[in-house]
């Protein structure tokens, strides 16, 4: 029996349209059923382009046949979080404010998916302005994830979580400020890349904190986020904090096996207080590893509290600068929960946030010396699996920053350091819900966590498990 295109992962299915053995028309009819059917019961996507997709892809095919391929991703049909410019497209943000926004430029890490043949689907859902880490959106609803409909699927790129795990994309870009990628890979079961600072460019994407904002992908499997990775990485003139650092064979990395790579757990706050079911997971995934060759080993490092606290600081302080004009101009058209986290970053001092910025590089320096001993280290994403979308909609009462920052503390001192991280999905829980892990790499390592991540899903099917309706 023949698989239905939408199912395979991007690497196969980019393959198969390489080699003729499916054509892109075929995939995007595949991909645009399935969106007919789930999107009704997610409300991941913010706009389809059901006609265009189409057109786009007869336009693949018609090049194919004409012995002309356009790249790694020709004819494969994709959509993305809808803060990624796209010239002549509305992009929303999001929010009322850019419901109605224009991009007249392209982002640069889109427009190198563009040039590698992608086909647009339309753009996803997100938390407003990618500021709110349960995928709650007080003006176009809440995101569902496929695995529980009335549980979050984490955010702020909700869509791009929902949308993968459901199978209507084979990818989608998401961005990485405080956790946005890696919590909806966790909570949805699904792969996510948050990549080293400077790592891709971010030109043209909507802009939440300059000094933490990071752009990576959401996939099925940890080969699927290599090989976007490999298309944007890379300096960039229009973004001068996008390194010139050597982009790696990270497809080659996927294919390395991982005995005698050295993987620590911390010692601390990251076993702490957890949920029995991720406590379990995390266990068996060790054990895994372990079957593969790697050797676990614990690490002591710093205090991880300060670097949370570091990071919330930074975050707060800089998009309140962004969001400035607006909050004085336009409050009324900001949901509640983003409205008081903004003010509550005007109301940080110049000295906290200075002092922030300058602890980065010693926070660094000593998380380098705990970590010289191993190859990655191996953490859990959230204490918890996914909460309901009614126990987590805390808007902007007083109780909205203590379920914030629980649901983030695991993942915002990896910002905080700029060093990348993969979110890989690596079981379940009694109750069906998706839980998964994150392996964290040196500065531009990306290669190692990749490494790791696929000889754990060679070895396991959890990312191959798929929702139903």
């Amino acid at each position: 029996m023949s698989i239905e295109p939408a199912l395979m992962s991007l690497t196969a299915v980019a393959k198969a349209i390489a080699d003729k053995r499916m054509s892109s028309r075929e995939v995007t009819q595949s991909c645009l059923h399935r969106i007919l059917e789930w999107q009704p019961h997610l409300n991941a996507f913010m706009a389809i382009e059901s006609d265009a997709a189409l057109q786009a892809a007869d336009e693949a095919d018609a090049e194919l046949a004409r012995g002309r391929s356009r790249g790694a991703l020709h004819g494969v049909p994709l959509a993305h979080k809808d803060m990624y410019y796209d010239a002549g497209k509305i992009v929303t943000c999001g929010s009322l404010i850019r419901r109605d926004f224009v991009a007249a430029t392209t982002s640069t890490a889109l427009q190198r998916l563009k040039d590698a043949g992608q086909v647009r689907l339309g753009s996803l859902q997100m938390a407003e302005f990618a500021y709110g880490p349960t995928g709650h959106n007080r003006h176009y609803g809440p995101v569902r994830n496929p695995f529980a409909r009335e549980h979050i699927t984490g955010g702020s790129s909700s869509g791009s979580g929902s949308a993968v795990a459901a199978r209507l994309t084979f990818a989608a870009l998401g961005s990485d400020t405080g956790g946005s990628i890696r919590m909806p890979a966790h909570f949805c079961g699904v792969s996510g890349l948050k990549t080293s600072y400077g790592r891709i460019s971010r030109a043209g994407a909507m802009p939440l904190s300059q000094s933490l904002d990071t752009v990576g992908p959401l996939a099925r499997t940890a080969e699927d986020c290599a090989l976007l990775l490999a298309l944007m990485a890379g300096p960039d003139p229009e973004d001068l904090t996008a390194s010139a650092a050597p982009v790696d064979d990270y497809m080659a990395a996927t294919r390395a096996p991982i005995k005698g790579l050295r993987i620590g757990v911390p010692s601390a706050f990251y076993v702490d207080d957890l949920d029995g079911e991720v406590a379990r997971v995390l266990d068996a995934t060790l054990a895994v590893l372990r079957q593969e060759g790697a050797d676990i080993v614990q690490v002591e490092l710093p205090d991880q509290r300060q670097l949370q606290g570091a990071c919330q600081i930074v975050l707060a302080a800089e998009a309140a600068a962004f969001h400035k004009r607006w909050l004085i101009e336009r409050p009324q058209d900001y949901g509640p929960q983003v409205l008081k986290r903004l003010h509550n970053g005007l109301a940080i001092p110049a000295i906290a946030y200075l002092e922030a910025l300058r602890w980065r590089g010693p926070a660094l320096a000593a998380h380098n010396t705990a970590t010289a001993g191993v190859d990655a280290l191996i953490a859990p994403v959230a204490p918890m699996p996914a909460p309901t979308i009614a126990e987590s909609d805390v808007g902007g009462g007083d109780g909205a920053e203590a379920v914030i920052q629980r649901i983030t503390r695991f993942t915002r001192p990896f910002n905080y350091l700029g060093l990348p991280s993969l979110a890989i999905p690596c079981g379940f829980t009694a109750g069906g819900l998706p839980v998964g892990l994150q392996l964290i790499g040196r500065s531009f390592d990306e290669a190692m966590v990749l490494r790791i991540g696929a000889a754990f899903q060679r070895a396991t099917d959890f990312h191959e498990r798929v929702p139903q309706l």
